[in-house]
C-alpha cells in the first residue's frame, strides 16, 4: 500500500508565538517517539488538513523533513483544535519502528442493516465507537468493521469478543464489553419516565420534611 507523504520544515518559533505561524497559513507540529527527542516542525495548514482527511489516525505516513534524504515513518497520534472554530492548532506525529508493536485506538465501522431495527419498537444502542488494539505498524487497520446484520431480534447484542480482526492484530479492549445492542424503544422510555417520577417524589418528601421542621 502506498503511503501518504507530507513535507514539513524545522520550526524555530515556540510557545505562544506560534499563533503568528497560523496567521501565515502554517500549523505547528511535533515528531516524537521512544528513542528520539521531540522535534518541533511546521507545515502548510492546507496540506495537513488534506492529509488528516485522507489518511486518518492510524495510517503510516512518510514525513519529509526539509532536505533530509530519508523520510521519517510516522503516525498521527494527537490532533488539537480550537474548541470554537475547530481550526487546527497543533498535531503530534509519533515516529514508529516497523519491528515494534504499537497500541492505538481504532474506530469501529458499523456496516450492514440490523433486521431487528426494522421494527419501530426497536432502537440500536451503540456503547463503543473504537477498540484499543496492539499490532505492528504495517498491520494496523484503518477501522474495524462491525456487521449489524446478525442482530435479528430484540435483546441481541454484539460484544467485543464477537468482532473478527485480522491476523497479527490483538484486541486489548475487554472481550466482554458490549459494543451494540438491539433494545426495545418503549422500554427505554418507560425507564426514563420512572426515574423522573422517582426523583419528583423524593423532592416532594424532602419539602414536606423541611416544612414540618
Amino acid at each position: 500500500m502506498n503511503r501518504e507523504e507530507l513535507k514539513v520544515s524545522h520550526r524555530d518559533i515556540l510557545g505562544k508565538k506560534v499563533r503568528f505561524l497560523r496567521r501565515e497559513g502554517l500549523t505547528p507540529v511535533n515528531v516524537y517517539g521512544p528513542k528520539i527527542e521531540s522535534l518541533p516542525l511546521q507545515v502548510e495548514t492546507s496540506l495537513l488538513k488534506r492529509l488528516i482527511s485522507k489518511a486518518g489516525m492510524n495510517a503510516l505516513i512518510n514525513l519529509k523533513v526539509d532536505a533530509a534524504r530519508k523520510p521519517r515513518t510516522v503516525m498521527i497520534r494527537d490532533i488539537e483544535r480550537d474548541p470554537l472554530t475547530q481550526e487546527l492548532l497543533h498535531v503530534g506525529f509519533f515516529q514508529v519502528e516497523m519491528t515494534h508493536k504499537v497500541k492505538v485506538e481504532v474506530p469501529l465501522l458499523f456496516i450492514g442493516e440490523a433486521p431487528a431495527a426494522k421494527s419501530s419498537r426497536v432502537m440500536l444502542i451503540e456503547n463503543l465507537t473504537s477498540l484499543e488494539v496492539e499490532a505492528l505498524p504495517a498491520d494496523l487497520p484503518r477501522n474495524i468493521e462491525v456487521d449489524l446484520s446478525v442482530l435479528e431480534e430484540i435483546g441481541q447484542a454484539i460484544h467485543v469478543r464477537d468482532i473478527p480482526v485480522d491476523e497479527g492484530v490483538e484486541v486489548l479492549t475487554e472481550a466482554s464489553h458490549l459494543v451494540v445492542s438491539a433494545m426495545e424503544a418503549r422500554a427505554e422510555v418507560e425507564e426514563v419516565v420512572e426515574e423522573v417520577e422517582g426523583e419528583g417524589e423524593a423532592e416532594g418528601e424532602g419539602t414536606e420534611e423541611s416544612e414540618e421542621a
